[in-house]
């Protein structure tokens, strides 16, 4: 390799000190050949000695007034400009000095132009796209609030754009993402074939695809007017197929059978009907009336197993959406009277399945009838749990409505809903009634809704802010994925930077991993929220000197999985990217040994910055952090998915100053990887 720039410091000293020292020893053995020869004495014989040891003193002196006013500066101004190439708005904290100290004022002029410039071509461009700013972010927030799962994939069925309904719809599935392909979330020949020969005009076309355990039904559509890009929706089709299949089969199945029962009984009863009172008849009377008996008594039994499905079928009703009661109770409140607090939730929370719309319209129905029987100051509103039924209280001070009461109110139109159900059609639609009991303080009455519970006792999660990025349209501008990798743009590469923590650093002795982390740079971007981060069980105690670096215990590694487990999710993850590490060797070495093969490109930003900055010292991540002005939040140093974004950083940062140097392609940086690991061979474990 080529040296770039100013030669290593230590070879200058070498050098340096070589020097002297040759010319010092010269001097010393001429000026005592010289006393040998010459009898002098006195101020003579000092004069020369000192003037043997003159050249190797000047020597030394010089060298020495060089290396500090001349060499350390022009390093020290190296480092600047570096930093500069790699972020124009790092702070200038390398001032000239030496003999480069008249340089500072041009320098600090450079860098205020470069800055102001900078400036205002971004106030400019932020003028100028103000109004596509704010049609962007409209349509952001729209696209995250729909609850439909949706996916905009390129002509290389690379995704584009997807919302937070699809990050939940598709959760712990390491195939979503910016830039990856739709083959690695749902791997269907035909839906490729599909999208293939899609109409332009934007006609759907609808199929089924496997997810896992679920079947999804899939719908498809060509963007009118796009680069063969496709919209791509997704629904769980699995609780409508196991209605068809389930419930709706054995309905199906039960009906025959139904029908064979009641026409043996009719018939039966039809013979009973034109018996004679004969002594013969009376024997088949008998056989007759026992028949009777066996077909009513079969007919009961599937006339009961017809109610339960029906039950379990209204159970699973698709209309039927899970409530959390604290919920129900505010949106109640506020439609009986949005002025004033009437409901207060008292007993714990807990969730039930249910039409809230038809629920809430119900309720108000039911208080606007019963006025005259319920008190005006107000309700509490509670939730009783009972195997698979939760009843919805409505619980007042005084005594309870009358059953005619609730008969009339039974037949009300409730017309706020749309083709006016009544209220009888609402509690059939639940397969639930509604009745009043008093309390056993005999103070208290309550109206009592049973409704299907479901197995979930949390309280629903907070609303996550939606992840910075969901979308990158540039995508479609990058190259197909088929296309020769080693060709390949730097900033078109699909990066994956990873980091591990281990049990200690003597992997070939029984080290092991602990933790693994990495993040994703797509289109010359890093995805924050694009993030794979696992602990592993190393089946083996974390010693106390290796916890205090990263602080991670045998606590926190229980009951993680092995590493062969994490390091499986770890490919998938991975996909077609390339791997980026600093000091990759190590981290290499530290997944290899399992049967999950890497067998991508392994880029090292340690090679990488030996090979741009071969003369100046230090290229461990803390030192090149602090060189291009790259931060580490707290507590994330010396954790795998934290020194993964800082080695991430450190890329984009080295990434200009690559090409500047006319490296654009990966086959190009390999080579000089690989030199600069030739020639550092040392800095490998």
């Amino acid at each position: 390799m080529t040296p770039k720039g100013l030669p290593k410091r230590q070879r200058l000293v070498g050098i340096w000190l070589l020097l002297s020292g040759v010319s010092l020893l010269g001097g010393a053995l001429f000026a005592a050949w010289l006393d040998s020869q010459l009898t002098l004495s006195g101020i003579a014989r000092g004069a020369v000695w000192l003037g043997s040891f003159s050249g190797g003193i000047t020597l030394f002196l010089m060298g020495l007034l060089l290396e500090r006013k001349l060499f350390t500066p022009l390093r020290h101004l190296q480092t600047q400009l570096a930093r500069w190439v790699a972020n124009p708005d790092a702070q200038d904290e390398d001032i000239p000095e030496g003999w480069l100290k008249g340089l500072g004022p041009d320098l600090r002029r450079v860098s205020n132009s470069w800055r102001a410039d900078r400036s205002r071509l971004a106030t400019a461009h932020a003028e100028g796209a103000r109004s596509a700013s704010r049609i962007r972010q409209e349509l952001e927030t729209l696209l995250q609030v729909l609850e439909t799962p949706l996916l905009l994939c390129d002509r290389h069925r690379r995704v584009m754009l997807f919302n937070q309904a699809a990050e939940h719809f598709f959760v712990g599935n390491t195939g979503l993402g910016l830039g990856k392909r739709l083959d690695a979330l749902l791997p269907t020949t035909s839906l490729a074939n599909a999208m293939a020969q899609l109409p332009e005009d934007g006609s759907p076309r609808e199929m089924l695809a496997p997810c896992g355990q679920r079947w999804l039904k899939v719908v498809i559509r060509r963007v009118p007017g796009s680069e063969h890009e496709t919209l791509v929706t997704c629904s769980d089709a699995t609780n409508i197929w196991n209605n068809e299949m389930g419930v709706r089969a054995e309905l199906n199945q039960l009906l025959p059978l139904l029908r064979q029962h009641s026409a043996s009984l009719s018939s039966a009863a039809d013979a009973l009907q034109q018996l004679s009172p004969s002594s013969q008849s009376i024997e088949l009377r008998a056989r007759l009336e026992h028949v009777v008996h066996d077909e009513s008594h079969a007919l009961n039994k599937y006339v009961a197993e017809v109610g339960t499905l029906l039950d379990d079928l209204q159970y699973h009703g698709e209309r039927l959406r899970p409530i959390w009661s604290n919920d129900f109770w505010q949106s109640l409140d506020e439609r009986l009277d949005p002025a004033h607090r009437l409901i207060t939730p008292i007993g714990v929370p807990a969730w039930f399945k249910g039409d809230a719309p038809a629920l809430i319209e119900l309720f108000d129905s039911l208080v606007s009838h019963l006025r005259c029987h319920l008190p005006s100051s107000g309700f509490e509103g509670e939730i009783t749990l009972n195997q698979k039924r939760a009843y919805v209280d409505l619980i007042w001070q005084g005594s309870p409505v009358l059953e005619g009461e609730l008969t009339l109110w039974r037949e009300h139109p409730l017309t706020t809903l749309p083709l006016s159900p009544s209220v009888a059609d609402i509690l059939r639609q639940h397969a639930t009634d509604i009745w009043s009991v008093a309390d056993a303080d005999k103070r208290h009455a309550r109206l009592r809704l049973p409704l299907p519970t479901i197995a979930q006792a949390q309280s629903p999660k907070e609303p996550t802010p939606p992840r910075p990025e969901f979308h990158d349209f540039g995508i479609a501008l990058l190259p197909a994925p088929d296309e020769a990798l080693a060709g390949r743009q730097l900033r078109c590469l699909d990066i994956v930077a990873f980091d591990t923590e281990t049990t200690g650093l003597e992997l070939r002795r029984g080290d092991t991993v602990i933790s693994l982390g990495a993040c994703r740079i797509v289109n010359g971007r890093l995805l924050a929220s694009d993030a794979f981060d696992h602990f592993v069980d190393p089946k083996r105690p974390i010693p106390a000197a290796s916890t205090v670096i990263h602080g991670i215990t045998d606590a926190d590694v229980v009951g993680a999985d092995s590493l062969g487990t994490v390091l499986k999710l770890f490919r998938d993850y991975v996909g077609d990217a390339v791997l980026l590490a600093h000091n990759a060797a190590f981290d290499m070495l530290a997944i290899s040994g399992e049967s999950v093969l890497f067998e991508m490109p392994v880029l090292d930003t340690l090679l990488i910055s030996k090979a741009l900055d071969e003369a100046l010292d230090g290229h461990d991540l803390d030192t090149l952090a602090k060189r291009f002005d790259l931060h580490f939040p707290p507590g994330t140093r010396h954790t795998a998915l934290g020194d993964a974004r800082v080695t991430a950083e450190l890329w984009l940062a080295l990434l200009p100053r690559l090409e500047a140097r006319g490296i654009d392609t990966l086959e190009e940086l390999l080579a000089l990887q690989a030199n600069a690991f030739d020639k550092e061979d040392a800095s490998a474990p």
